[in-house]
This record gives structure tokens, C-alpha cells and sequence, in this order.
């Protein structure tokens, strides 16, 4: 028996979604927490992210709020980039941003001998922040340095200016436990998650299902 597999997308998503809503069983999300949740879970196929994920107390409404009003939104790999849905930032006036290819961050990590994802983040308090501010999104879905940086900076900078929301899934062995761990810990507005796993692709899908909410709620 033939498979059936040429399907519409909308099919195919709404297969997903029941199969992650069936096999995921009861859980305690909220139901725009489970927006979010059940993106990640259906960009991974991983249903770890429905008890490993964070959502701190009032960051949905603060990155909806964020978004709407045109945040700047800088991301730690052009991967997370691409993977944003950007049509309703359009409309909303949001600035993307990823400095990690750029050759002034190659040269600053030269120069210093740190990563390029440390040296971009500085660089984008340096040449965007520096000035005028209205609040930003920063989303990591590669480098726990990178997500490091920044605390490090919001910390013993006090005139740095606060992130509006931090999404944050960098990946790996070394330092992304501790890098969330860091964050959670943070008075800050973030979604996250507890271990090792993520990626550019789960950090975009968080922002992707967090930018759905906002249009709902337009």
C-alpha cells in the first residue's frame, strides 16, 4: 500500500500539530505558552521542550509588546536570521541584526582573540545602541559565549541598555547548560531552556510562534 505523501502544507501542519498534542499528553502550559512550545517541539520532533523549556513570568507579553512596537532584533547566527519569519516585521518596523559574519567582528576577534560571537555583541552596543535606543529582542541559537557576553555586559554595565526579551537556545557541550543557567537566574524576560539541546532553528521557531501571538492579538 502506496503512502500518502504529496499533501498540501496546511495538511501536513495540522497533522503535526495533532500528533505533538496527542503524543505530548497532559502538561501544565498555558495556552499561549503551548504556542510556543508546541513550535518548538514540531521544529525539533523532540518532545524533551515540553518539560524542558522556560518561560519566565510575563515574557510573552513583553516580546508581543517588543515586537509590535519595532524592537531591534539581534540574533547570534544568520541561520536563526534566515529562519525568521519576517512579514508582519515588516509592518512593524523591526530591524534585524547579525554582526557574526561581518568583517569588523572577524577583525575584533583577531585583534582580541575571542570568538566572533563574543566580539559581535559588542560590536552591536557599539554601533547600534550606542545612541538612540528603543529597546531590543536578542535571540542565540548557536554560541552560550555570545549569551554570556551579554549578561556579563548587563551586569557590570549599568548604563548598558535592558533587553526587552531574551530568547535563548544556544546548543552544545560546553557552556550551553551553564549559559541557560545563567539567564534563568537573570531578572530579565526570556524563554529558554534547561540542558544541552537547541539550535538556530528552535531559537527561530520560539520567535516565530511568539510573532503569531502578536498578530492574533493585533
Amino acid at each position: 500500500m502506496l503512502q500518502e505523501w504529496n499533501l498540501a502544507p496546511k495538511i501536513i501542519e495540522d497533522r503535526s500539530f495533532s500528533i505533538i498534542t496527542n503524543e505530548a499528553g497532559n502538561h501544565n502550559w498555558r495556552q499561549d505558552e503551548w504556542v510556543i512550545v508546541q513550535r518548538l517541539v514540531h521544529t525539533s520532533a523532540d518532545f524533551d521542550y515540553v518539560n524542558n523549556t522556560v518561560i519566565s513570568p510575563g515574557a510573552i507579553e513583553a516580546g508581543k509588546k517588543a515586537l509590535k512596537s519595532g524592537a531591534t532584533i539581534v540574533t547570534d547566527t544568520k541561520m536563526a536570521l534566515c529562519g525568521i519569519n519576517t512579514t508582519h516585521l515588516t509592518f512593524w518596523g523591526n530591524q534585524l541584526i547579525c554582526l557574526i559574519a561581518d568583517e569588523r567582528t572577524q577583525r575584533r576577534a583577531r585583534e582580541t582573540g575571542t570568538t566572533r560571537a563574543l566580539a559581535a555583541v559588542d560590536l552591536v552596543f557599539e554601533f547600534f545602541f550606542n545612541q538612540v535606543y528603543d529597546g531590543s529582542i536578542w535571540i542565540f541559537g548557536n554560541a552560550p559565549t555570545a549569551l554570556f557576553r551579554l549578561l556579563e555586559k548587563l551586569e557590570q554595565e549599568p548604563s548598558c541598555p535592558r533587553p526587552k526579551l531574551i530568547v535563548a537556545f544556544p546548543v552544545g557541550f560546553v557552556n550551553a547548560t551553564e549559559a541557560k543557567k545563567s539567564l534563568l537566574a537573570y531578572p530579565l524576560p526570556h524563554i529558554s531552556n534547561h540542558g544541552r539541546k537547541g539550535g538556530s532553528n528552535v531559537a527561530a521557531a520560539a520567535v516565530n510562534a511568539l510573532i503569531k501571538l502578536a498578530t492574533v492579538a493585533d
